[in-house]
């Protein structure tokens, strides 16, 4: 019975409606406008540059100090992210050898570091003092509401050894991984100041434009975030058709810009290869690999692959707004950098096509719905995985009969394993790195799959626009995705996202017992977790027909439309949270009825499911 209706959930996740987009009244965001000059030895693995940040107070307040991140300090013996790494019970296998921390046995030479060497406002000296991965700036003159400010930097930096994201020398031997490399102003918002110390986890940056030029050795083809402003004069794969490369001396002097952007991101390596694949009615899609014959193929065979996702993504949640994209092989795995992504290239092909989805579906969710991941992390990592599941069942003609299946068993597992922490919890603050990659990665894609059962399938997919289309270039925060669904639906939503994001409660329905009385049958249904949810229930008679009945949640003030139209459904009564049990009755005797099944879809997180379901003998 369960493999009959099984099937007919995936097909209602198609419906897509596009909305038009809202303002956010009162709604404001600080902007910045980074140029930056940079030289990099690439022997020492040591950089030079020069940062002029030009800073726009949207606020209501007026700021007196400012905040930098400087991310490479991390990578120091004794420093936070080193004595995390030694201190949590799970350590990242990345990030260890033998059980003990890699940071923790940088030499000199293979440490990172970032530092502030001047720095002026305006042209006037200011006082700063560098707390490890956090450049307190104490400012020469306050920056009034609606002002702007010039910040004039010198910085040097030192590459570490490739250990988490960023790095030199990888395992894959590419020569620079070079993501959170540069003196980077912290978020300032409703909140306050995300002056957050880095310790491996997540980001939060302010939407801005860059200008960066990189001058490094002539011999490394250069590629990430930013759109190449002096292709012809460079070479390495972006020059026009038939030009032809006259270069002198030993480096040349990488001109990018970035409009529109929170982040950027580069890696260089003496042996990429630089393919191009120009897309229809989207991006120019660049890949950067490295020349090895046996990666090769798999990486010429993901270039249609990626391409289709480009498109699934585009479709489906927005169109990609920039006219460039680079999949890049470096890091230490996957990360997701504005109009780019660093992963590692030595994969399975399934694999390979597996991290690319994940990393360019955070283009959406995270670099142009810039959540700030710190404090939300299921809402970049858990909409990414929600979307990329289904992106890639479709791309790889996976044909699952339930997409998220592996999300929601990582779900359950952290809630047997009693180690569950609510997805408020700051991403540096989980007990175990189980626990929070389940929260975010799984937890947050259930978020969503589970809301499609509540509101159903077309209402979530037309909430997933709605929300690309409203908050895209901005910061949205949870509240805007419960608010977008209930303006989509007409359901009522605050006790969905309070339950399932702020507490631990967990969902388990089942069937206490079923009676007959004057040829009427009573299904009691009992609720035995904390967190409330409608019910969709199936019945099937004896002569193998099926219907369903649904159960509205009171809190709700509303119903969903029947998410199986090819079968009957009866609407009942509400169901009031506060009741511990609902008597369900259908109008047949007993021995007429062969099966009956709570939420046949699976969609609903429920962590017993034995209960859920009742067979004739």
């Amino acid at each position: 019975m369960i493999k009959l209706v099984k099937k007919i959930v995936f097909a209602l996740l198609c419906g897509l409606t596009s909305l038009i987009a809202q303002n956010n009244a009162g709604y404001w965001q600080q902007h910045v406008d980074y140029t930056m000059d940079v030289a990099m030895d690439v022997k020492t693995y040591q950089y030079s540059g020069t940062q002029k940040l030009v800073y726009t107070n949207n606020s209501s307040e007026t700021l007196n100090r400012v905040y930098y991140h400087l991310y490479y300090n991390a990578f120091q013996p004794g420093s936070e992210m080193d004595v995390r790494l030694q201190t949590i019970k799970d350590g990242d296998k990345r990030m260890l050898v033998d059980g003990k921390s890699r940071i923790a046995s940088l030499s000199e030479s293979e440490m990172g570091y970032l530092h502030a060497t001047a720095l002026t406002q305006d042209g006037m000296p200011v006082k700063f003092n560098e707390e490890e991965t956090i450049l307190v700036v104490d400012l020469a003159k306050p920056i009034p509401p609606g002002g702007k400010t010039t910040l004039n930097m010198d910085f040097k930096g030192q590459v570490p050894l490739q250990i988490r994201r960023s790095g030199r020398d990888s395992s894959e031997g590419v020569a620079l991984s070079m993501s959170q490399w540069y003196p980077k102003m912290a978020e300032y918002d409703f909140e306050g100041w995300h002056s957050n110390p880095y310790i491996a986890r997540e980001f939060h940056g302010v939407w801005g434009d860059f200008d960066v030029k990189l001058t490094l050795d002539k011999d490394y083809t250069v590629g990430g975030t930013g759109y190449l402003q002096n292709p012809n004069e460079i070479g390495h794969g972006y020059e026009a058709p038939g030009t032809k490369i006259k270069t002198k001396g030993k480096t040349l002097t990488w001109h990018f810009k970035a409009p529109n952007v929170h982040d950027f991101m580069w890696a260089a390596d003496p042996e990429y290869v630089h393919d191009i694949v120009e897309m229809e009615n989207g991006p120019a899609l660049h890949f950067f690999y490295k020349n090895k014959p046996e990666l090769a193929e798999n990486w010429k065979n993901l270039q249609p692959k990626t391409k289709a996702a480009m498109e699934f993504f585009s479709k489906n949640i927005g169109k990609y707004p920039y006219e460039q994209y680079s999949v890049v092989q470096g890091g230490d795995g996957g990360m997701e950098y504005a109009m780019s992504t660093l992963i590692t290239g030595d994969r399975k092909f399934g694999s390979l096509v597996g991290v690319m989805v994940h990393e360019m579906a955070h283009s959406w969710f995270q670099h142009i719905l810039a959540t700030n991941e710190s404090k939300h992390s299921w809402m970049d990592e858990g909409f990414t995985t929600f979307i990329s599941s289904l992106c890639m069942d479709q791309i790889m003609d996976q044909n699952k009969e339930n997409p998220f299946e592996g999300s929601y068993k990582g779900y359950y597992a952290l809630v047997n394993s009693g180690k569950e922490q609510p997805q408020t919890t700051h991403a540096d603050r989980y007990d175990l790195n189980f626990a929070y990659g389940i929260a975010a990665y799984s937890k947050g894609s259930i978020f969503l799959s589970q809301l499609g059962y509540v509101i159903g399938q077309d209402k979530l997919m037309e909430t997933i626009r709605k929300y690309y289309d409203d908050f895209k270039f901005k910061h949205p925060v949870p509240n805007d995705i419960k608010r977008t669904a209930e303006k989509v639906s007409g359901i009522e939503l605050d006790w969905y996202l309070t339950d399932w994001t702020q507490t631990t409660n967990t969902i388990d329905y089942g069937i206490q017992k079923i009676t007959e009385k004057n040829g009427k049958t009573t299904i009691t249904l009992e609720r035995i977790g904390l967190m409330p949810m409608p019910l969709d229930i199936l019945v099937v008679d004896a002569n193998g027909n099926q219907e369903t009945y649904y159960v509205p949640l009171r809190m709700m003030r509303g119903e969903k439309e029947n998410p199986y139209p090819n079968l009957k459904r009866t609407v009942v009564d509400d169901w009031a949270w506060a009741y511990p049990t609902y008597d369900l009755v259908i109008d047949k005797p007993l021995d007429e009825i062969t099966g009956v099944l709570i939420d046949p879809s699976k969609l609903m997180a429920d962590v017993d499911q034995g209960n859920n379901v009742y067979q004739q003998n």
